[in-house]
């Protein structure tokens, strides 16, 4: 390990003859460790400027240095009004950024509880059809991007298609179609807000095949149960 190497990834120089019971004290914090302290990038820029230090990333050594203060500036920082009320506005804008978030996130979830999902209605053989020249397609795309990817044969027809594969090529095919609701999920950023607009969009959606073709009910299910890990009817 090096010297500038530690166990929390935020301090530089330990004292090498501190007391041997216990860690050296700390000489250095880098930008990870003032994040931990509640310092912003902008406040880093505003108070303290330029690092004290500048060195190597350890494990990436093409990485751009690490820039190490002084604990000694920090802290004398930490002590003015300045920071004090730096901390204070981006506690203030954290706030408000996560209120927002969470608006978005109940405005995005009331939109799609609200939304209907018009699956289109097709005719048994017309569906059958579309369905495996869908299935057909992504087979050929698995095939050219994947290499080792063995296809269906041609002549798995809708002729010769088992039951249960061709329910769950009906589905694919219609759950295609009605990818175009993923546009409700406009304005949501990762995390679990995303995750659960996700969810109910993918359960409405099932909800509303099902609804539109029973025959193809017991496939929804499944194929939602496949996707979320929780029993069917769960």
């Amino acid at each position: 390990m090096t010297a500038y190497e530690t166990s929390d990834e935020s301090t530089y120089g330990r004292d090498q003859e501190g007391d041997a019971g216990g860690p050296p004290p700390r000489t250095h914090l880098s930008t990870a460790g003032l994040r931990a302290r509640g310092w912003s990038a902008g406040m880093v820029r505003q108070l303290l400027g330029e690092p004290d230090l500048l060195r190597a990333n350890p494990y990436f050594r093409s990485a751009p240095q690490i820039r190490l203060y002084l604990v000694e500036r920090v802290e004398a920082a930490e002590r003015g009004e300045e920071f004090r009320a730096a901390a204070a506005a981006a506690a203030r804008r954290s706030t408000a950024a996560k209120a927002a978030d969470r608006r978005r996130r109940r405005e995005v979830l009331a939109r799609i509880a609200a939304e209907p999902v018009d699956v289109p209605l097709l005719a048994p053989d017309k569906l059958a059809a579309l369905a495996v020249e869908h299935r057909d397609h992504r087979d050929a795309d698995r095939t050219y991007e994947q290499g080792e990817h063995v296809p269906v044969p041609d002549g798995a027809t809708v002729r010769y298609a088992v039951p249960d594969a061709l329910d769950r090529w009906k589905v694919a095919y219609l759950r295609r179609r009605l990818a175009r609701y993923d546009e409700l999920l406009g304005g949501l950023n990762g995390g679990t807000g995303r995750a659960a607009a996700e969810e109910l969009l993918r359960r409405r959606v099932y909800a509303a095949i099902a609804e539109a073709y029973p025959d193809l009910a017991q496939e929804c299910e499944r194929q939602l149960y496949e996707r979320e890990g929780g029993p069917p009817g769960g």
